[in-house]
């Protein structure tokens, strides 16, 4: 009876916290967690990270302020599209972009608006609408919630129901636990990615976004053809371990570019 009334809770959970609807692409997504404790799991992750000694932070340089100036206008024309078509609540986003010393081939955006680029992907992006692809792909992952998502799977797939209010003194740490996974803090990226689903809402909403921002979007696909050319099977960066950038991406990404260029000439 225990077991009934656990599952049925589940459902109830689900059925109540499941219904939100990504941006753009309309999608209907599965989240059982705040918008609220994950933000706040994920600024105490970043800022763990960046008070690690290990991590050598890039602030006074030309490439710093480039993240910083390109990042500011995606996040400027995000939150202004956002405010624009109601979904100003749902995004409480304190925004920080921060270049990392690296040779990793990197990016990522945590929920909330903490972005790291590392230094090691600079090379690819070459130019502001190169790196405004890096970051706008990176940014629609955060926009489409999908690290809540793949921390809503986590819960479930550990039977764990503190995320719909069942030991909720546990969910805090239970959650920054698995940002911390996702984003690598404290070890490796090995045990949470973002799935191949993911990666092309990302792509999707990356291209709008940069355009948005007022980069041509068609600059993404000579982005994603330089990540191909890196992409061998003894050296697979690992901004594209998930979702290797290959012919059928590239197509995806030049097909989406229309929807995209709607918003650039605006």
């Amino acid at each position: 009876m225990k077991k009934l009334n656990f599952w049925g809770a589940m459902a109830i959970a689900v059925a109540l916290f499941s219904c939100s609807t990504v941006p753009i692409t309309g999608r209907k997504q599965f989240n059982v967690v705040s918008d609220a404790e994950i933000n706040q799991s994920a600024a105490a992750s970043y800022r763990q990270l960046l008070s690690d000694p290990k991590t050598k932070v890039v602030a006074s340089t030309a490439d710093a302020q480039r993240v910083q100036r390109v990042g500011n206008q995606l996040a400027t024309a995000i939150q202004r599209y956002l405010q624009q078509n109601g979904y100003a609540n749902q995004y409480n986003f304190d925004w920080q972009f921060t270049l990392i010393q690296s040779s990793e081939v990197n990016a990522w955006c945590m929920p909330g608006g903490k972005v790291a680029v590392y230094s090691g992907i600079l090379p690819y992006t070459k130019d502001d609408a190169g790196l405004a692809t890096v970051l706008g792909h990176e940014i629609g992952h955060a926009i489409a919630h999908h690290s809540a998502e793949r921390v809503s799977q986590q819960y479930v797939a550990q039977g764990v129901g503190t995320a719909i209010g069942v030991g909720a003194a546990n969910s805090s740490s239970a959650t920054l636990g698995i940002i911390n996974q996702l984003y690598g803090v404290g070890g490796s990226l090995v045990l949470l990615k973002y799935s191949r689903n993911q990666e092309s809402e990302a792509d999707r909403l990356g291209l709008t976004f940069m355009a948005m921002a007022g980069y041509d979007p068609h600059n993404a696909v000579d982005f994603w053809k330089r990540m191909a050319a890196s992409n061998t099977s003894s050296n697979t960066p690992e901004f594209l371990s998930t979702h290797p950038a290959d012919a059928t991406r590239i197509a995806a990404i030049q097909n989406a570019i229309p929807e995209a260029m709607k918003y650039y000439h605006q």
